[in-house]
């Protein structure tokens, strides 16, 4: 039994099947659900709105958007307006983003960490209905506020969340944040220097590790057939070790599988590629770094996770059956 636990959805259902899916985890005690918004498929806020919507206590996180695409006024009254949408249940998951990505559509991700900072200042004071003015080297508001006429006035609960992987990055999640979105394809022990960077990050505001909430993102295989299940992992690691090398550095992966399989993947990557280089991810590494297996398996490599540290592992259910992850992993 676990006390928390949320599901994550990306882009491989359709998004009217995310629905019933997000519904039938409320049902199943699941505390939030996830959406994610990383490569150019699907944005984030739409699924958002939708899951709020069609639900009446799940929480509902950005899992998670970037700081550069949306300027600050945009992204706070985007944030309130989801929070009208479901008070007290939207969370801002927001993540510096990652190249090449960034830089193929322009942005030049310089001094990451400043700009995350600047970002949350000025989020939080909009979204505490402040009046703003604020000039930094990235955030540039005059006088400005969250004007609402018809509606709520009282500052808005909508707790920040930082996807933190680099090292700097953790510590001022640590320093910043009401919580850290701690990443997937990393092995459990990966936490013990997240957490001693949160920890000191929370020193510096006056704050504990205990103040820092600590979902984390696990890539979750579950089917009967054991073999089906990894089969199904490794399909999905071969795309996010070439595509995402930060999360194959954190993972200890070697650069060398990860050129190799670069050298075969285009971007985006097709299914034959797929094919054709999965075959270098070792199943020793998929029972490493995902939980991935039977319910039994994937259920005793989720419970490890949160023995390091994760308060509310986030699933990311990988395959089609979601319903089965739900079930493995009910509470009601």
């Amino acid at each position: 039994m676990f006390e928390r636990v949320a599901l994550y959805l990306q882009d491989s259902h359709d998004l009217r099947e995310g629905l019933r899916y997000v519904q039938y985890a409320e049902q199943h005690g699941f505390e939030a659900v996830w959406q994610a918004e990383s490569r150019l498929v699907r944005d984030a806020i739409v699924p958002m709105a939708a899951y709020a919507a069609v639900t009446e206590k799940l929480k509902v996180g950005s899992g998670v958007i970037n700081n550069w695409t949306r300027n600050i006024g945009l992204l706070a009254a985007t944030y309130l307006t989801l929070d009208d949408l479901a008070p007290n249940r939207i969370i801002c998951g927001i993540g510096a983003w990652w190249d090449p990505l960034a830089r193929n559509v322009g942005i030049d991700r310089k001094k990451p960490l400043l700009a995350m900072r600047e970002t949350v200042t000025v989020m939080r004071r909009l979204l505490n209905m402040e009046r703003v003015t604020f000039e930094g080297e990235f955030v540039h508001v005059q006088g400005i506020e969250l004007d609402v006429v018809h509606g709520r006035r009282e500052p808005r609960n909508v707790p920040i969340y930082i996807g933190a992987t680099g090292d700097q990055m953790m510590e001022m999640t640590g320093e910043i944040a009401d919580g850290a979105v701690l990443n997937y394809c990393v092995p459990p022990e990966y936490n013990h220097k997240a957490l001693e960077l949160l920890e000191k990050g929370a020193r510096k505001a006056g704050r504990t590790l205990d103040d820092i909430d600590r979902p984390q993102l696990v890539v979750c295989s579950v089917d009967h057939d054991h073999d089906r299940a990894i089969d199904t992992t490794r399909e999905l690691l071969t795309q996010y070790l070439a595509q995402q090398p930060h999360i194959a550095k954190a993972s200890g992966v070697s650069m060398d599988v990860v050129a190799e399989i670069q050298s075969i993947l285009g971007w985006p990557a097709t299914h034959e590629q797929i094919q054709k280089a999965k075959h270098l991810v070792p199943e020793d590494l998929i029972l490493r770094i995902t939980a991935s297996g039977t319910p039994d398996e994937a259920r005793a490599k989720v419970k490890e996770y949160v023995a390091n540290g994760c308060t509310c592992p986030i699933l990311y259910p990988v395959g089609g059956d979601v319903k089965l992850l739900v079930d493995t992993f009910a509470s009601a």
